[in-house]
C-alpha cells in the first residue's frame, strides 16, 4: 500500500476541483464529496502506518528537469514521520470537516468553504509525504495560499480582510528566506533531494558558517508558518476566519508545517549548532512570550491563538535541545487537544453568538458535552497527567533540563501561565452565572459534539504511546541517531506537574473563588498588564517602523510615478505629436506645393511645347538647322 501513497494528497485535490466546478450539485451542496475523499486519505494513511509500523518503507524518485549538469528531481518519502504526519493529518481533517457541516450550515458559500478545506488538507498531505525541497515549496506555497482564502473566507467583513493580507504578508517573509536556503543548498550540493543533501552534510561537503546559513535560511519558512518570534503577528487574527479554519490551521496543517519542516530536515540542524541553539532560543522566547499574552486575552480564540503559538515554541525548544522525538511527539499531542479546544470553542460561540468569555459564564449545566470535552483539552493542554499534553510537554522540559537550565526555566514559567490561562477561559465561560441574556446557550447538534468527543477521548489517552513505564514506543518509532533518548526523571516530572497545578489554583483563587480580584491585580500591575495585554506593542512596532514608512514610500514613489515617470512620458508624446502636426503642415503647404508647382510649370511647358509638334518634317528639319547654327555660332564666339 505504501507505494500508493501518492493517492493520499489526491483524493483531497480532486475534491477540490469537483466542489469548485459543481458545487451545490453535488451530495451535501459537496461537503459529502470532501468528507469523503478526506476519510477515504485518512484510510489509506491508517494502512500506510500499519505497513510502516512493519518496517516497511518507500521511496520514490524522479527525474523532473535537468538543468546543466545538475538535475532537479521529486518524488514521495514514506518513513515513520511521514506516516505519523498523514494519519494525524488525515484524521483530524476529516472529524474537523465534518464538524463544519453544522457550524457551516446556512452560510452562502458553504460549498466554496468545503472546496478551500479539501485544497488545504491535500496540500498538507503533500507536503508530508515529499522527498524534496522542490515538492515541499509547492505545497507549502498552496498551504499559504489556502491560508489565505480560508481566513478570508467572511471577506466582506474588514476584519477578516485584512487578517488575511496579513497572514499572506507575513509568511511570505519567512518563505523568501527558506527560498533562499533553498537556492543556497542547490548550488552547494547539486541537489534537492533530502536523502543527498543529508549524506552530503555528513561528509562534509557544506559545513561550517556556510551550512549554518543554509539552517537558519530554511527555519526562517518555519518562523513565518509557525509563528515564532518576530513573524508570530499573523496568528492571532487568524482568528478571523471560520472556527473549523482556525482549528485546521492550529493543529495538524499551516502551524505544524514548520514545525515538520525541522524535522524533516533535521540533520542539517543536528550539524549545524548553533542553527539549532537559535531554533531553541527563539522556541523559548516565543513559548513565554505568548502565553503571558494569553492570559490578559479576553476572546476565547485569541486566548487559544496564543496557546498554539506557545506550543510551537515549546516543539522549536525540544528540538533545539536535541529532543527530536519530544518535539515531534508534542506536535502529535498538540494537534489533538488544540483542534478539541478550537472546535469546543466553536461549539461556545456557536450557542452565545459572542468570543468573549467576560460575557458568557454557567455553560456547564447547559452545555454539558461541549463543557467536559473543553476541560478534558484543558487539563491537556496545562500538562496534567494522564492526559495527552502532560506526556510529551514533560519529556520536552526534561531534554531542555539536562542541556540549558536557562532554557528549562523559561519553559517552566511558560507552563505555569499556560494553566493559568487555559483554566482562566474555563471558569469564566463554564462556572457562576451567565453574564448576558442576549443569547439563550443550548448543547450543539451531533454532528459538532461527535467529534469532540472523539478528540476528547484522543487527548486522553493518546499520550500513552510515549509514556516511559510502557517503553516509550512513540519516542523508539520516530527517533533520529543522535539525539536524545527517552528517560524519565521523576523529581522533574513532579516539578512541572505541580507548576501546572499552581496555575490552576492560581486561576481558581482569581476566578472561581475570587478570594483576590482581578481588577485590583490588574491596577497593581498595570505596566505589565498593559504590556502583555498590548501584546508587547509588537503590531504597534511593525507598524510604526515598516507598515507606515512602507505607505508613505509606496506614496512618494506614487507621486514620482505620476509626476516624474508618466510627466517623462507624456512629454515625449506632447512632443511627437507637435512633431507630427507640423510634418503635417509641411507635407502640406511645402512638399505639396512644390509637388503642385513642378506639374504646373510641367503642365506649361508642355502646353508650350505642344505647339512645336506640328507633324511636318519641313519644320523638324528647319529647327535642326538653326539649332546646329547656335551651337556654330557658340563655338564661334567662345
Amino acid at each position: 500500500m505504501v507505494q500508493y501513497a501518492w493517492l493520499i494528497p489526491l483524493l483531497p485535490a480532486v475534491a477540490f476541483v469537483l466542489i469548485i466546478f459543481l458545487g451545490r450539485r453535488l451530495p451535501g451542496e459537496g461537503a459529502y464529496v470532501a468528507i469523503g475523499a478526506i476519510a477515504l486519505s485518512a484510510l489509506l494513511a491508517l494502512g500506510v502506518f500499519v505497513q510502516v509500523l512493519g518496517g516497511a518503507r518507500y521511496e520514490t524518485l524522479l527525474s523532473w528537469a535537468p538543468i546543466g549538469e545538475r538535475s532537479i528531481e521529486v518524488g514521495f518519502l514514506i518513513d515513520p514521520l511521514a506516516s505519523m504526519m498523514l494519519v494525524l493529518v488525515g484524521v483530524i481533517a476529516t472529524l474537523i470537516q465534518i464538524y463544519s457541516i453544522g457550524y457551516m450550515h446556512g452560510d452562502p458559500r458553504y460549498p466554496r468553504f468545503f472546496a478551500y478545506l479539501s485544497l488545504f488538507s491535500g496540500s498538507m498531505l503533500l507536503l508530508t509525504i515529499a522527498n524534496n525541497f522542490l515538492v515541499i515549496y509547492v505545497a507549502w506555497e498552496l498551504v499559504g495560499l489556502c491560508s489565505y482564502l480560508l481566513i478570508g473566507f467572511w471577506f466582506e467583513r474588514p476584519a477578516a480582510a485584512r487578517a488575511s493580507l496579513k497572514a499572506f504578508l507575513v509568511t511570505r517573509v519567512g518563505d523568501f528566506f527558506m527560498f533562499l536556503g533553498i537556492l543556497l543548498l542547490f548550488f552547494t550540493l547539486g541537489t534537492l533531494h533530502f536523502g543527498t543533501i543529508f549524506e552530503k552534510v555528513e561528509a562534509g561537503e557544506l559545513a561550517g558558517p556556510l551550512l549554518t546559513l543554509a539552517a537558519i535560511l530554511v527555519y526562517g519558512g518555519a518562523v513565518g508558518k509557525s509563528a515564532q518570534i518576530p513573524l508570530h503577528v499573523w496568528l492571532p487574527d487568524a482568528m478571523e476566519g471560520p472556527t473549523p479554519v482556525s482549528a485546521l490551521i492550529h493543529s495538524a496543517t499551516m502551524v505544524a508545517a514548520g514545525v515538520y519542516l525541522v524535522a524533516r530536515t533535521y540533520p542539517i540542524f543536528f550539524h549545524a549548532p548553533d542553527a539549532l541553539r537559535t531554533v531553541a532560543l527563539i522556541g523559548a522566547l516565543t513559548a513565554l512570550m505568548a502565553a503571558t499574552i494569553g492570559i490578559a486575552q479576553d476572546d476565547i480564540k485569541r486566548v487559544l491563538a496564543y496557546s498554539t503559538i506557545s506550543q510551537l515554541g515549546y516543539m522549536m525548544l525540544g528540538l533545539g535541545v536535541l529532543g527530536y522525538s519530544a518535539g515531534v511527539f508534542h506536535m502529535m499531542t498538540q494537534a489533538v487537544f488544540k483542534s478539541l479546544l478550537f472546535l469546543a470553542a466553536g461549539s461556545v460561540i456557536h450557542a452565545m453568538h459572542t468570543n468573549d468569555i467576560k460575557e458568557m459564564g454557567g455553560l456547564r449545566e447547559t452545555m454539558p458535552i461541549t463543557y467536559w470535552t473543553f476541560l478534558i483539552g484543558g487539563l491537556a493542554l496545562a500538562g496534567i497527567p494522564p492526559f495527552a499534553g502532560f506526556w510529551s510537554k514533560d519529556e520536552i522540559l526534561l531534554e531542555a533540563f539536562h542541556r540549558d537550565k536557562v532554557l528549562f526555566a523559561l519553559g517552566l514559567v511558560a507552563a505555569f501561565f499556560t494553566s493559568f490561562y487555559i483554566f482562566r477561559v474555563i471558569f469564566y465561560t463554564f462556572f457562576g452565572q451567565q453574564r448576558t441574556h442576549t443569547a439563550h446557550p443550548h448543547e450543539s447538534p451531533p454532528v459538532m459534539t461527535i467529534p469532540l468527543v472523539i478528540l476528547a477521548t484522543g487527548a486522553t489517552f493518546i499520550g500513552f504511546v510515549g509514556a516511559p513505564f510502557l517503553g516509550s514506543p512513540f519516542q523508539h518509532f520516530i527517533h533520529f541517531e543522535g539525539a536524545g533518548e527517552p528517560a524519565v526523571d521523576v523529581l522533574l516530572m513532579a516539578v512541572s506537574v505541580g507548576v501546572g497545578l499552581l496555575g490552576v489554583l492560581a486561576a481558581a483563587l482569581l476566578y472561581y473563588w475570587r478570594v483576590l480580584s482581578s481588577e485590583t491585580l490588574k491596577q497593581r500591575l498595570r505596566p505589565l498588564y498593559l504590556l502583555v495585554k498590548n501584546k508587547y506593542y509588537w503590531d504597534e512596532f511593525y507598524l510604526a517602523v515598516i507598515v507606515k514608512p512602507g505607505l508613505a514610500l509606496a506614496k512618494l514613489l506614487f507621486r514620482f510615478d505620476l509626476g516624474v515617470i508618466d510627466g517623462i512620458v507624456n512629454a515625449v508624446g506632447y512632443l511627437f505629436v507637435i512633431l507630427s502636426r507640423l510634418y503635417r503642415i509641411f507635407d502640406l503647404y511645402v512638399v505639396d506645393g512644390i509637388v503642385n508647382l513642378v506639374g504646373w510649370v510641367t503642365k506649361t511647358v508642355g502646353s508650350a511645347l505642344r505647339y512645336i509638334q506640328t507633324g511636318r518634317a519641313e519644320n523638324y528639319l528647319l529647327a535642326i538647322a538653326l539649332g546646329v547654327l547656335v551651337l556654330v555660332m557658340v563655338g564661334v564666339f567662345r
